[in-house]
């Protein structure tokens, strides 16, 4: 699957529950989609099985009503480029298909999906877990971030894992996910802003910064259930983000929590730690080493 590249070639069969990859000089890769794991703003995601490997693979199916074809090349181009990036915990991208309106992106496959499916199904996580979730999510922003990868949609719904706890990226880079911003701004209710940095919600760009503080948001998720603001409409959202000197943070957290996440919700972009940074904080190497050592 890793060779796969995408095709704008006619040839390229698609229907509702086959996808046939072509590649210069290599046989067709069949995929055979199976049951729906996740819907999300801009389309669904499917298992599909490799009918010439038996390898487990997942494809997002992105609908393209309403994009243009320039931005349809970009998200082309960026998954060409999103196909070299190899780390433990970012979800390799195998490849790309596109039909008359829809794009389908061929990813890795994660068995346990979303921290968000498992906040719904168990609870509130207790510190020393989010703490040791952390750990391997701030491993993969740095690495996105040395690749030039700014994430831009980092919450729980998008951080994978597998059945032995460790933690995957997902959902990063693609442009179509750097509309979101400019879509809340025309209609709320496309989807809610409450993991996005200020200067996002006020279109000044997306940096690497605008991840560190979403994973400030991620944090409170996994340890309430909620991000920030969480009970608000998507405009009063916006407005608090942007106004307010920090989010409100939970209560009964430790003192090494509580600076980690001020230094998240630095407001001035420039002052947040960079993920290798935060790895170092106090709150990761006394709760998460401590709980190694259990």
């Amino acid at each position: 699957m890793s060779g796969v590249k995408h095709t704008r070639d006619p040839s390229v069969k698609q229907s509702k529950h086959r996808l046939i990859l072509t590649e210069e000089g290599k046989a067709d890769v069949t995929l055979q989609l199976g049951n729906c794991i996740g819907r999300g703003q801009f389309g669904s995601v499917y298992r599909a099985l490799n009918l010439n490997t038996g390898q487990m693979v997942a494809v997002k199916r992105i609908k393209l009503n309403n994009r243009s074809e320039d931005e349809v090349t970009q998200l082309m181009h960026e998954v060409e480029l999103l196909k070299s990036l190899v780390h433990p915990s970012v979800v390799k991208y195998e490849g790309l298909v596109r039909g008359e309106d829809v794009v389908s992106i061929v990813l890795e496959y994660v068995e346990n999906g979303s921290l968000l499916h498992t906040l719904k199904a168990f609870g509130n996580f207790p510190e020393k877990l989010v703490a040791s979730y952390v750990v391997k999510i701030l491993e993969g922003l740095n690495y996105l971030h040395e690749m030039k990868v700014v994430h831009c949609d980092l919450k729980a719904a998008n951080i994978l894992t597998t059945k032995n706890g460790n933690v995957k990226l997902s959902d990063f880079g693609v442009s179509l996910n750097l509309k979101a911003a400019e879509d809340l701004k025309k209609n709320d209710a496309i989807g809610t802003p409450n993991w996005m940095a200020p200067e996002v919600i006020e279109l000044k760009g997306a940096s690497t910064a605008a991840d560190i503080w979403s994973l400030g948001c991620t944090i409170i998720e996994l340890l309430t259930g909620k991000p920030p603001y969480g009970d608000m409409l998507a405009m009063s959202a916006m407005w608090r983000i942007v106004e307010d000197d920090c989010p409100p943070l939970p209560k009964n957290i430790s003192n090494t929590l509580h600076e980690f996440l001020t230094h998240c919700f630095q407001k001035d972009p420039a002052l947040r730690p960079s993920a290798a940074m935060l790895c170092e904080h106090a709150w990761l190497r006394t709760t998460w080493g401590d709980h190694k050592a259990l």
